[in-house]
């Protein structure tokens, strides 16, 4: 088990098994707000759903759209559990903060792995059992 430390952009508890993408992700376009798959070509995810995971990028990019197409997943029942980046910036921060959604960022995100079990709670996460 490791425990890290981050810098909370929006507060909460969530559990989750972590997506991790080492490209930066963008919500508006990269990924289909009627399944949660990211849609993107070539992206490292595509293919994958981002519903229920503790989705781990190191930045955001993309329109100011997307801060609303994160809150159109929340509303959908599909958004992430929580969001874990290196760097927030405003779009994706704005979009947790209006879905409710648990970020953190300055997170060393190398220290995940796809599929490990990730718990928040406020700037601390838990990793493993």
């Amino acid at each position: 088990m490791k425990v890290l430390r981050g810098r909370v952009i929006k507060s909460g508890q969530a559990t989750g098994s972590a997506l991790v993408s080492s490209e930066p992700i963008g919500f508006f376009g990269m990924i289909d707000a009627e399944t949660g798959i990211v849609v993107e070509k070539g992206h490292p995810l595509e293919g994958v759903s981002v519903t229920g995971r503790v989705l781990v990028f190191p930045t955001g990019k993309g329109s100011t759209v997307g801060s609303y197409s994160l809150y159109r997943l929340a509303k959908a029942g599909l958004a992430p559990a929580a969001i874990i980046n290196v760097e927030s910036e405003p779009i994706v921060a704005v979009g947790a903060i209006i879905s409710d959604i648990p970020m953190v960022d300055q997170v060393d995100i190398q220290q995940i792995r796809n599929g490990d079990l990730v718990s928040i709670d406020g700037a601390r996460l838990v990793i493993g059992d």
